[in-house]
């Protein structure tokens, strides 16, 4: 395959051109930042201003990056500082590799091909030129990793609201396995009238030190309604705020959190005038997941009182969505709808499919899973126009609550009736929930047919000894 290039561009600006310069800089850095390894580190946050600034600050949550033993992909978080993109998210859809001063890094183009397919993606070739909150951690992670093969997955946020990272989160989270690493790019407050914020104007190096630590607090505990509502309270200008607030959504119930370096541009400049806060963090994983044999999947338990109530909550949240109005349902959430798993909304009209969105992955309460995914699948199912309101007094509603998915040797274990399924080929992947087949009168080979044709496959890729199978479980119940 022709290599194509994702080129550096700050190179001789933000930090030096020359490969020899460049190489001892951040070999430097990365040797002087003293960090304890610890193999479970998953993610970090670190600062992209330039290497005289926030070099060695950066270099400490890099180097800490680095101790995971098995580590060979990374996901780079950054997001647009000048370039208009609400609520979208750029990624490279043509380029192969990263190429800086310091030689190239492959990019990840399974994985960055089946996110173009998703409508949040998009590939605004503007968003990576001069953007540094992409660029600045790349060549410390080409130090850092030097030696080893790893694949790198960047991807630069445009201005989201709280559900749009919400689902940036989800389809990172889905390759967030235990050889991925996530680098979130992000400097911390912006003090003084360069930047417009001057919220104090006596000990300003005390009054920064509070400020920032008080973001930290929210952000290593896990909390992002309290990092959001601190934000706002304080005006605090953290200029990655959004790549946050989606590592603080896809964050597992078992993690610890950590400094592990702070420093302002005030120790380097003695400019009090204006300042830029540097911080790396580090969020390591307390446990690995427990996944369950695939022939022994526990189904959720969910009343028909539950199954009553997540089909109002689906309904009210549409409803609310449709007459312009604040989410208003108010009903009691039982132990069951707050059980942690994955779930699917379906719509339909007159027997025929009107939208369907879900996730696989229990990553949150189901409760929270219905009421967005009811909007999803209402408003953001690519195959459908938007729901209107004079649809809407037709519409069914399904819900599939499902089990942890897992793999399977083979598309013979699948089991038509019982298991819903998800094939992944040459970076291309469908679902099918466990009902279609039965609806459809489909048998198992008819059925993986279809599901390789969802996938963008052709019709027998199915058959092919590369592609990989996962089953799950749902209980199925509708209006």
């Amino acid at each position: 395959m022709e290599k194509r290039y994702m080129e550096s561009t700050l190179a001789g600006a933000w930090y030096p051109a020359d490969a020899d310069t460049l190489r001892r800089e951040v070999n430097g850095y990365l040797a002087a930042s003293a960090v304890e390894p610890d193999p479970s580190v998953f993610a970090v946050v670190v600062p992209h201003a330039g290497y005289a600034y926030s070099g060695p600050v950066a270099a400490v949550g890099i180097n800490a990056l680095a101790a995971a033993p098995r580590l060979r992909r990374v996901v780079v978080l950054g997001f647009s500082h000048r370039i208009r993109l609400p609520n979208r998210a750029s990624i490279p859809s043509t380029e192969t590799h990263y190429r800086s001063p310091l030689g190239e890094t492959p990019l990840d183009t399974e994985v960055l091909s089946r996110w173009m397919d998703h409508p949040l993606f998009t590939d605004m070739a503007d968003t990576r030129q001069g953007e540094n909150s992409v660029e600045l951690p790349l060549p410390l992670l080409q130090a850092a990793l030097a030696g080893r093969e790893w694949t790198l997955l960047p991807i630069t946020l445009g201005q989201m609201d709280e559900r749009s990272r919400r689902r940036v989160a989800e389809e990172i989270a889905a390759v967030l396995d235990d050889e991925t690493g996530l680098v979130v790019s992000s400097d911390f407050t912006h003090y003084g009238p360069d930047y417009d914020y001057v919220p104090f104007q006596t000990d300003v190096a005390e009054n920064l030190d509070r400020l920032d630590h008080g973001a930290m607090d929210f952000i290593l505990a896990g909390d992002e309604a309290g990092f959001e509502a601190y934000c706002t309270q304080t005006g605090a200008t953290i200029c990655g705020s959004d790549a946050i607030g989606v590592l603080l959504h896809l964050l597992a119930s078992s993690f610890t959190a950590r400094e592990l370096a702070y420093e302002t541009s005030v120790a380097r400049t003695g400019d009090e005038r204006n300042s830029v806060s540097y911080a790396s963090l580090g969020f390591y994983r307390k446990q690995a997941p427990v996944r369950l044999p695939a022939n022994s999947p526990r189904k959720p338990v969910l009343t028909r009182a539950d199954q009553t109530a997540l089909l109002a909550l689906a309904r009210q949240s549409i409803e609310d969505a449709l007459q312009g109005r604040r989410r208003s349902f108010v009903g009691s959430v039982s132990p069951g709808m707050k059980c942690i798993m994955g779930g699917f909304v379906t719509l339909s009209m007159d027997g025929e499919l009107r939208g369907c969105i879900g996730e696989i992955m229990p990553r949150r309460p189901l409760v929270e899973v219905v009421a967005e995914r009811a909007l999803d699948a209402a408003f953001e199912d690519p195959r459908f126009p938007p729901l209107t309101p004079g649809e809407w007094p037709v519409v069914k509603i399904e819900i599939s609550a499902l089990t942890p998915p897992e793999p399977v040797a083979s598309w013979r274990e699948i089991e038509i009736g019982r298991h819903g399924m998800s094939v992944e080929l040459n970076g291309r992947s469908a679902v099918f929930l466990p009902q279609v087949a039965t609806e459809q009168g489909w048998t198992l080979e008819e059925t993986l047919t279809h599901l390789a044709v969802k996938a963008g496959l052709h019709a027998a890729a199915w058959r092919d000894p590369a592609a990989r199978y996962e089953v799950f479980e749902a209980v199925v119940f509708h209006e």
